[in-house]
C-alpha cells in the first residue's frame, strides 16, 4: 500500500476514502499523518479526518495514546455510504471549504424561496389590478397562476426546511 501513496497529491475524496478504509480496522491519528506524509500535508489529512467524521468516523477515548493521539474507528456500512456519496458528488480538493459550500447552498435555497414567494405575490397583485380594471376573467387567470406559484413556494419551503 505504501507504493500507492507515493503519488504527488491525493484528491480530498481519495484521501478521505483511504482514511475511512484504514479506520475500518482502527487507526491512530499520528499513523494517518505518517502514512499520508508523502502524498498529503498534515492540514490535508486533518481536513480529510473532519470530512470522514461526516461519514461515521469516530474516536475512541479509551484507546487514546499519548504519542499516537486519537484512535479512530468506523463502521464498514458507513464507509459504503461514503463510497456511494462520492460516486455522485463533485470532486473535493484540499482547498475546498465545506462550510463555505454549505453557506452558498443555503443562500441559493433562500434565494429560490424569495423568488418563488415574490412571484406568487406579484401574480396576486397583477390579478388584483385586472380586477380593479373590470377584467374579472383575466384576474381569475392571474390569481390561479398565483395560487400555483404559491403552492410551489410552500412545497419548496417544506423541502428546504430541514436545511434552513
Amino acid at each position: 500500500m505504501a507504493n500507492n501513496l507515493t503519488a504527488p497529491q491525493l484528491s480530498m475524496n481519495e484521501l478521505t476514502g483511504r482514511v475511512l478504509d484504514m479506520a475500518q480496522t482502527g487507526v491512530y491519528r499520528e499513523s494517518l499523518f505518517e502514512t499520508f506524509r508523502p502524498a498529503a500535508t498534515k492540514r490535508q489529512v486533518r481536513e480529510a479526518i473532519a470530512l470522514a467524521k461526516q461519514f461515521g468516523l469516530q474516536s475512541d477515548p479509551t484507546l487514546r495514546d499519548a504519542e499516537l493521539g486519537t484512535y479512530y474507528q468506523v463502521d464498514p456500512l458507513k464507509v459504503q455510504s461514503f463510497q456511494a456519496a462520492i460516486q455522485h458528488s463533485v470532486v473535493l480538493t484540499a482547498g475546498d471549504d465545506m462550510a463555505q459550500r454549505i453557506q452558498l447552498a443555503t443562500q441559493t435555497v433562500k434565494l429560490m424561496l424569495v423568488v418563488s414567494g415574490g412571484g406568487a405575490i406579484a401574480l396576486l397583485l397583477i390579478g388584483g389590478s385586472y380586477l380593479l380594471a373590470g377584467k374579472s376573467e383575466a384576474a381569475a387567470m392571474w390569481w390561479t397562476s398565483a395560487l400555483c406559484t404559491g403552492g410551489i413556494w410552500l412545497w419548496q419551503k417544506s423541502v428546504a426546511k430541514p436545511m434552513l
